[in-house]
C-alpha cells in the first residue's frame, strides 16, 4: 500500500494489546446500552425502527461517544504526550481541508455511478435532488435521521477517530489498520442478528445467520475504505458524509432489469406508470437502460479502481508507520 508518510521511528506510546483491548471496550460501550434500558431494548413489541426506541437510542450513543472521546483524549494525551494540535490531527477533526472532502465523495459517486444512473436517470429522482426534497424527506424522519446523521457520525467518531488513533500510537502498520480496525466495526453490527430473531422469528435460523454473516461481511469492507479514506486524508468530515452517501445509496443492483418496481410484474411499455409532480415516469423500462446501467456500473468500479490514490491524496495523511517491524 502506497503512502506519502515517513516512517515513525519512536517507541510506540501503548502496547498493541492495549491499543485493541481499548477499541473492543468502545464496542462495548457502544452497543451494550441499547440492551439495559426497555426503552432501547429491543423486543417482538418494540422495533429499532420505533420513534421511541430511535430517541431512547440517540441519547445512549451520544453518551457512549462521549465517553469513548474522553478516554481516548486521555490516552493520547498521557502516554502519547500529544499536545492540543497533535490531538485534533490524530482524531481527524484539524486541519479540514473540503478540496480533499470534495474529492473523496467523487471517488465514491464514481463507485457508485450505476445506482445513481438507476436512481437518478432510470427513476426520475434527479429533479427532487436538485430541489432537496428527497434530503428534506428522509432527515425529517426519526429513521433518516439516524441512518444518515446520527449512525454516520457516531460510527465514524468511534470506529475511525478514536480507534484509529490508538493503533497509530501503538505502531501498528499502515495495512494493519485498514484491515484490523474495520473488524470491530463489522463486529458491532453482529447483535443485529438478536434483534432480526426477535422481529423475525418465522425466518429460518439459517436464513438469519447467513443475513448477518452478509451485514458483518459489507459492513467490513465499508470499513476497510473508511479506515484508508482517514488514515490518507486525516479527514473525519469526508468518511462521515461518504458513510451516509453509502447508506442512502445501499448495496448496488447485481442482477435484475432496472426502472421495474418492487413486486410489479414487467409488461407493455404503457403500463406500470407512477405519477409525481405532475409528471410520470415508467416503470417498465427498456431493456437498453439495463444494459447502459451494468456498463455503468462496470465502468464506475475501474475508474474506483484507478482513481483510489490520486483522489485520497492529501497533505493531512496521518503519520503511520509503514512496515511494521
Amino acid at each position: 500500500m502506497k503512502s506519502n508518510v515517513s516512517p515513525v521511528s519512536k517507541a510506540p506510546a501503548i502496547s498493541s494489546t492495549t491499543a485493541a483491548l481499548l477499541s473492543v471496550l468502545f464496542t462495548i460501550i457502544y452497543v451494550l446500552p441499547f440492551y439495559l434500558s426497555p426503552a432501547t431494548r429491543p423486543s417482538r413489541r418494540l422495533t429499532r425502527d420505533a420513534p421511541s426506541s430511535i430517541r431512547a437510542r440517540v441519547r445512549s450513543v451520544t453518551f457512549s461517544s462521549a465517553i469513548c472521546f474522553c478516554l481516548t483524549i486521555y490516552v493520547l494525551h498521557q502516554y502519547g504526550n500529544a499536545s492540543p494540535k497533535e490531538i485534533l490531527r490524530l482524531l481527524g477533526f484539524w486541519p479540514i481541508s473540503l478540496f480533499d472532502t470534495a474529492r473523496t465523495v467523487l471517488l465514491v459517486a464514481i463507485l457508485f455511478a450505476g445506482p445513481l444512473f438507476e436512481y437518478g436517470i432510470v427513476e426520475g429522482c434527479w429533479k427532487r435532488w436538485i430541489r432537496g426534497r428527497e434530503a428534506y424527506e428522509i432527515l425529517s424522519s426519526w429513521i433518516g435521521y439516524r441512518n444518515f446523521v446520527v449512525g454516520p457520525v457516531s460510527e465514524e467518531l468511534i470506529w475511525r477517530s478514536l480507534v484509529i488513533p490508538l493503533h497509530v500510537l501503538a505502531h501498528f502498520s499502515e495495512k494493519q489498520i485498514v484491515f484490523l480496525t474495520p473488524l470491530y466495526f463489522g463486529i458491532a453490527h453482529v447483535h443485529h442478528l438478536y434483534e432480526f430473531r426477535l422481529t423475525h422469528p418465522r425466518v429460518p435460523v439459517s436464513v438469519a445467520i447467513f443475513r448477518s454473516l452478509f451485514q458483518f461481511t459489507y459492513t467490513s469492507l465499508f470499513g476497510f475504505f473508511a479506515a484508508f479514506v482517514f488514515l490518507r486524508t486525516g479527514n473525519v468530515l469526508s468518511v462521515t458524509l461518504v458513510h451516509a452517501l453509502c447508506n442512502s445509496l445501499g448495496l448496488p443492483r447485481f442482477w435484475g432489469r432496472v426502472g421495474v418496481e418492487a413486486g410489479e410484474p414487467i409488461g407493455p411499455p404503457d403500463t406500470g406508470k407512477n405519477y409525481e409532480d405532475g409528471g410520470f415516469y415508467d416503470t417498465s423500462k427498456g431493456v437498453m437502460w439495463t444494459v447502459a446501467y451494468y456498463i455503468i456500473l462496470i465502468a464506475g468500479a475501474i475508474g474506483f479502481y484507478l482513481q483510489l490514490f490520486s483522489l485520497t491524496e492529501s497533505s493531512h495523511a496521518l503519520p503511520v508507520v509503514l512496515v511494521k517491524a
